[in-house]
């Protein structure tokens, strides 16, 4: 799953303006930016944390990257293209919940171990999806996208992507159960869900150069929770199912 809604976004044309010139090259990217992001899942308050960037890419072997986790291909064909998936899930923190921390529980980060399969029709649209287990816990979760890179606009590159996100019950209950205790600390009724979908985001992504090798890459997302996730009563009560995220990094590039 990526995690741009659990954590960071995106930002998928990094990547290709990294190696536009040459698609079989190898390609390094590297910045740090900002970003504004709601404070815990489902939450409707939002914190600004430092972000980070690490994009490598390998083509026929696999990419590591902060934003899209580590793909490792074991199917590189001209259309198929899957293998092993890993990504850091991160929790949420006593300080992320505000007038709930201390009231409900805070969750460690975690990291996630599965696998992807994609498709790509051409160089500008494919399908794809991820599934992934806790590697320390119990939460499996599933995700299917489709990215389409949209013409570019002088020369900024930018594409779009529709994803939508689910969790087995373990995960469920771990983001957005509440127990009898919290339940009567909160004064909510307690909360067991079960698997679902959890989430459907609509994400805009943009590269603007500044030179040859470097520039801003630029990421909004919109996503909005339903099913089981939305009727939490840390969301119904305390949060929003609207889940929006904005990054800006500046990113050197070879």
């Amino acid at each position: 799953m990526r995690p741009s809604r659990l954590v960071l976004p995106v930002l998928l044309l990094v990547a290709a303006a990294a190696h536009a010139a040459d698609d079989d090259a190898p390609s390094y990217a590297f910045g740090a930016g900002m970003q504004r992001m709601p404070a815990w899942q489902g939450s409707k308050d939002r914190r600004d944390q430092t972000l980070p960037y690490v994009d490598i890419e390998l083509p026929g072997k696999g990419e590591l990257s902060t934003a899209d986790g580590l793909t490792i291909d074991l199917i590189s064909g001209e259309h198929w293209h899957g293998g092993i998936y890993g990504n850091w899930l991160w929790g949420r923190t006593r300080g992320d919940l505000g007038q709930l921390g201390g009231k409900i529980a805070s969750l460690s980060p975690r990291f996630q171990g599965g696998g992807y399969l994609e498709y790509a029709f051409d160089k500008r649209f494919s399908v794809g999806g991820h599934v992934a287990h806790d590697t320390n816990g119990a939460g499996a979760y599933v995700a299917l996208y489709a990215d389409y890179r949209l013409p570019d606009v002088w020369y900024i590159q930018h594409s779009i992507e529709l994803q939508v996100e689910g969790m087995n019950g373990p995960a469920m209950r771990r983001f957005y159960g509440v127990t009898p205790n919290e339940a009567a600390t909160l004064g909510t009724p307690a909360w067991r869900p079960g698997a679902g979908w959890q989430s459907a985001d609509l994400e805009y992504d943009a590269f603007i150069p500044t030179s040859q090798h470097t520039g801003f890459a630029l990421a909004v997302s919109y996503g909005r929770l339903y099913d089981n996730a939305s009727a939490s009563p840390l969301v119904r009560r305390f949060g929003s199912p609207r889940q929006v995220t904005e990054t800006l990094a500046f990113v050197y590039h070879f």
